[in-house]
């Protein structure tokens, strides 16, 4: 058997308001990330769900980096361990 992770994590990311929809763009062209909200005020809530930790830490820095995002910050990070009882099956 072998052992693998599920890391969900959310984020909120604060841009300036007026990029809102650009930033959200962009944000969505890293894999594995879903926005299930957004707030006029410049707020992004971000979803990333993906098989290792670094993973995360790589697409927070990216949002980051991003040009007019203020700060981003992880909320919620869950690790989920399971076991496949076969190669290949998930």
């Amino acid at each position: 058997m072998t052992l693998h992770e599920v890391h969900t994590s959310s984020l909120i990311v604060h841009v300036k308001p007026q990029y809102l929809a650009t930033i959200s763009q962009q944000i969505l062209a890293i894999p594995n990330t879903e926005i299930p909200a957004t707030s006029e005020e410049g707020k992004i809530i971000v979803v990333l769900e993906t098989e290792n930790q670094g993973y995360v830490t790589d697409a927070i820095d990216k949002i980051n980096n991003l040009d007019h995002v203020l700060i981003t910050f992880l909320v919620y990070h869950h690790i989920e361990n399971y076991e496949l009882q076969a190669e290949g099956k998930l």
